[in-house]
Formats: structure tokens, C-alpha cells, sequence
């Protein structure tokens, strides 16, 4: 099911001043209404239809040619606007069914433009809440003790017990909505009313204290805060976590490589290169956490040049490549299962040696073991699994 976002932007209100509809009234280096179809774009709503007053041409000139926007004429009031928005989402469905594959939009979203700060979860969340009804809408439970006033002076006080602030977007089964708006009279504060008037229910969303209506010119310093802590968090670092496992199995031999340090042994392990299987698991781990691969398809068994070779330039090459990347590498947790031969004498020198390789401190370098008490093919002693971690940080 596809869902529609519906912005109307046709209002005439100068009350936030600035000589401008608050709308197109400048905010931290764009207007109001970019940020709003940011805020929806970054959701993945992949069709908005633009409700646009006829006195703004300059605007509907700005937004002509954007593949993802359906441009449609405002009314006197809000209600023929958002009618107006409805109607050009049943067109593009009736389109729709010309273009073979393309999926008919099912929900729609009608959010006001002067609403900037609307985050992606709470787009998600009355989305997801369309799942289970024919629509949902945020709100915000009054907490504030409500007064009657007149000429000034308190006259009286209100309960505010079951009373809630309307945010939007508001969301809805676009059937219903159709249907509701087609037989209201007109004069409904949203289009929650609406609904609630054509006998449809309506569930409530938590609402978002920083989803905000501009309305008073201290309003937008208010929005640019938020959008500022918003944009702070879009550059926070980048963390990536990868995991990786290997098995080699025991043959013939005196010795066995494991985290690039040579153990005595009765037997060694089998594989194309040393078969160090705690280095090709934290190998891997760094190659999981860039998203590029395998050891194999950066160093192919069935290539001979590989043949015996020692795994630290496997390792090196994943460190080298988060480099690369960009990224460093916080640190690394490798866990080696197996019997024998034991790793706890040998754990400090394969630390140090993990650690040159990487070039990392030893301290970011965990070493451990474990039994799988003579279970599986690790406690029959037929060979030694692997398991590890990596933790990358792009600053």
C-alpha cells in the first residue's frame, strides 16, 4: 500500500509577520515549506501533492518539473483545499492504472506547510497506526491548567482531563477521506472533524512536543532550534559494527597460527593460506562492518598466489581499507573455540600482535576463549571455530 503526502500551502496568514505567508517566510537558509517536504521526503513518501494559492505564482513556478510533486490549486477556505489536494491524488490513481506495475496510493498524510519540524518517526508512526483503522493523527495531552478569560482578568477554569492538542500529519484510508470530505457541509477546525462526522475512528498518535505550527513571529527562532538539533544529529559520527566467523579444521602438523602467533601443537590447522582462524574472523568482521565482502572475494582460494600465505595480509588489507574509507577501528573482539591447544598463555602475545597489524592500541584488542565443552566437532578436537567483532568510527 503506498501513502501520499498532502501539504496544504494556500493560506494567506501574515499573523507570524514578515509581509510573506509564513510559508514562504525565510528559515535557517530555506523557507518553511522546504523544510516541510524535507521532513516527508526523508520518510519516503515518494508522492506529495502541493496545495498552492493561486496569488503565488512565483511559487508554483519554483516547484514545476519536480518529478515527485502533484501542484494543485488552494480554495477560500481549508477544507476545499485539502478537497481540491484529494482530488488530484484520485486523478494520479486513475492514472495509475495506465502504467502497468504501479502500485495505487491507499493512504494519504495532509499536513500543514507551517509545520517544519515534523521528524520521520512520527510520519512512520500514524503510517503504520493507517494499518489497523481508517485513520490517525497526533496529539498532545493538555497538561496545563486551562482558564475562561475576559478583558484581562480570569472568569473561570476548565477540566482538562480527555483534552488534547491536533497536530498533524493526520492520516487516513484515502476511500475514506474522499467520501468524508465529499459529504461534510464545510466549517471543520481539521479534517479530523471530518472524519469523526462521516462516523469514522480515529486513533490517537503521540504527538511530538517539537512538531510545531508557525504562527507567531517568535515561532520561527523557536523552529530554527529545533531544525539545528535535527541537523546536528544528521552529523554525528558514523558507527558501523561487523561480525565474522570462521572454521578450520586439524591435520597433520606440529604447530597451529592463531591471532599471527605460532602455538606447538600436535596437529595444525588446514587451509589455502596459514588457516589463522581468528585473524580471517576478525578480517572479515572489518570487511561486514564497510559492507565489502568476504576474504574470498578479496583474496580467492582458487587463486595460487595465496597459497600458504600468511593471513596478516589479509588483515592489514581490511585495515588499510577502512582507512581508506575513512572509518577507524575502535576495536576488535575476537572469541577462539576449541579444547586444545589452550589459549590463556598465549592470549597477551596475540593481543600485541592483532594490535601491530591494525595499528591500534593493544587495548582495543580483546583476545578470549571458550570450550564448547566436547561438543560439535570443536569438542571432538577436529578443528577450531572463531567468532569476532569489529567496531568502526567515521568521525
Amino acid at each position: 500500500m503506498r501513502t501520499a503526502a498532502l501539504i496544504v500551502a494556500a493560506g494567506r496568514g501574515t499573523r507570524a509577520g514578515g509581509g510573506l505567508p509564513k510559508q514562504w517566510r525565510p528559515l535557517k537558509g530555506k523557507r518553511v515549506i522546504d523544510w516541510t517536504l524535507k521532513a516527508f521526503r526523508d520518510a519516503g513518501i515518494e508522492t506529495i501533492v502541493l496545495v498552492l494559492s493561486p496569488e503565488d505564482p512565483s511559487a508554483w513556478d519554483s516547484f514545476t518539473g519536480e518529478s515527485d510533486l502533484l501542484l494543485t490549486s488552494g480554495g477560500a477556505e481549508r477544507a476545499i483545499s485539502v478537497q481540491n489536494g484529494l482530488k488530484a491524488l484520485q486523478q494520479h490513481n486513475q492514472s495509475c492504472t495506465a502504467r502497468p506495475g504501479e502500485e495505487e496510493i491507499t493512504k494519504v498524510l495532509i499536513h500543514d506547510a507551517a509545520r517544519p519540524c515534523t521528524s520521520q518517526g512520527l510520519i512512520a508512526a500514524v503510517i503504520a497506526a493507517l494499518d489497523h483503522g481508517p485513520a490517525a493523527a497526533p496529539a498532545l495531552a493538555v497538561t496545563d491548567a486551562l482558564w475562561t478569560g475576559a478583558e484581562g482578568q480570569v472568569t473561570g477554569t476548565r477540566d482538562r482531563n480527555g483534552l488534547f492538542g491536533a497536530q498533524t500529519p493526520q492520516g487516513f484510508q484515502l476511500g475514506a477521506i474522499l467520501q468524508a470530505h465529499a459529504s461534510h457541509p464545510g466549517g471543520a477546525a481539521d479534517d479530523v472533524e471530518v472524519a469523526r462526522d462521516a462516523g469514522l475512528e480515529v486513533a490517537i498518535i503521540a504527538g511530538d512536543p517539537d512538531n510545531i505550527k508557525i504562527t507567531r513571529p517568535e515561532d520561527f527562532a523557536r523552529a530554527a532550534r529545533i531544525l539545528e538539533t535535527e541537523d546536528n544529529m544528521d552529523i554525528r559520527p558514523d558507527i558501523r559494527l561487523g561480525n565474522g566467523y570462521d572454521v578450520h579444521r586439524f591435520g597433520p602438523g606440529d604447530s597451529v597460527i592463531l591471532c599471527g602467533v605460532e602455538i606447538p601443537h600436535d596437529r595444525s590447522l588446514q587451509g589455502h593460506s596459514d588457516a589463522d582462524v581468528g585473524m580471517h574472523a576478525v578480517t572479515d568482521a572489518i570487511y561486514g562492518a564497510l559492507a565489502r565482502g568476504d576474504i574470498g572475494q578479496h583474496f580467492p582460494p582458487s587463486d595460487p598466489q595465496w597459497k600458504g600465505a600468511a593471513s596478516e595480509i589479509f588483515l592489514a588489507h581490511a585495515a588499510d581499507l577502512a582507512r581508506e574509507m575513512g572509518f577507524q577501528i575502535s576495536n576488535v573482539d575476537c572469541t577462539l573455540v576449541c579444547e586444545y591447544p589452550k589459549i590463556g598463555p598465549h592470549a597477551a602475545a596475540m593481543q600485541a600482535e592483532m594490535a601491530r597489524i591494525l595499528q591500534i592500541d593493544a587495548t582495543r584488542v580483546s583476545i578470549k576463549a571458550t570450550t564448547s565443552e566436547r561438543l560439535g566437532f570443536t569438542g571432538r578436537s577436529e578443528g577450531i571455530a572463531s567468532l569476532a567483532t569489529a567496531a568502526l568510527v567515521k568521525p
